[in-house]
């Protein structure tokens, strides 16, 4: 089904249960499966492919031979498994990027509103890719991964599963995390911890004074050896007036998985990556 106002190449292929919107434009050997649907003022590129299981917002732009909602690359998975991708308004996914559906029955791959992912990136099963995050050329998404708001991740860094990026971190072309990074931090090489991401900061507009406070929370966890842990609980009981966006530094460190990337330069005495 679809409104009247679309455009469809006639050599599209698209699944009469298709929901399609207003004024969405689907290009020629696009395949959009059953069930699909596509919000208004969408534009799908030449040959992508869009299989069932998946919902795009409104004002998305996919482009050529993107394909969304692919087989997880799971050896356990069962194909018959009802699972999908949600994509948020105004996502921007370009030539070549592959998107796997989530491997739980009902649940979804989620893209945030604005999230603009660049040639060739991956977004493996489970992933969830915040709002305006950017995902350069070759990125690589290993399942159940987790960016955060605003993440910028540079041109062929590689993430392990279950990693999480927090808010406004920044991540160096070429590099691996395979480690859980703070939010607000910039990262290198093989999950080294660079400093936090102040033009990241001074570019949405942060207050003088939060990225002061956000600077402090930094210092706290990482200035002396110690449990991550532990320094940034401390830290909270002793700041309950802090910024949201100071607290939600040290909150990160409540839990992980994968243990926390660290300073370039190892403290003496720290213990390597201490959950």
């Amino acid at each position: 089904m679809h409104d009247s106002t679309s455009t469809i190449h006639a050599t599209a292929v698209i699944h009469p249960a298709t929901r399609i919107g207003a004024n969405v434009v689907i290009g020629p050997y696009a395949v959009i499966e059953d069930g699909v649907e596509v919000g208004d003022g969408s534009v799908i590129g030449a040959h992508a492919v869009i299989h069932s299981g998946c919902s795009l917002g409104r004002t998305c732009q996919i482009a050529p031979h993107a394909v969304l909602g692919g087989l997880p690359q799971d050896t356990h998975f069962d194909p018959k498994t009802p699972s999908g991708v949600r994509v948020g308004d105004g996502v921007i996914i370009r030539e070549g990027v592959t998107i796997s559906r989530a491997t739980r029955e009902g649940t979804f791959t989620e893209i945030g509103d604005g999230a603009f992912l660049m040639a060739n990136a991956h977004v493996g099963h489970d992933c969830t890719v915040g709002e305006h995050a950017i995902l350069a050329n070759g990125a690589l998404l290993a399942g159940h991964v987790r960016l955060g708001a605003y993440v910028f991740v540079g041109g062929g860094a590689a993430f392990h599963q279950f990693v999480r990026i927090g808010e406004g971190a920044m991540i160096s072309g070429l590099s691996r995390a395979a480690h859980d990074v703070p939010p607000f931090s910039m990262v290198a090489e093989r999950s080294e911890l660079i400093g936090l991401n102040l033009v990241g900061m001074r570019r949405r507009g942060f207050l003088r004074e939060v990225i002061k406070e956000v600077k402090s929370a930094y210092t706290a966890v990482f200035s002396k050896p110690g449990n991550r842990v532990a320094l940034a609980e401390a830290a909270l009981g002793g700041q309950p007036w802090m910024s949201r966006e100071a607290r939600s530094f040290l909150e990160f460190f409540t839990s992980s998985r994968r243990g926390y990337a660290q300073p370039r330069r190892q403290l003496a005495g720290d213990d390597d990556n201490d959950a």
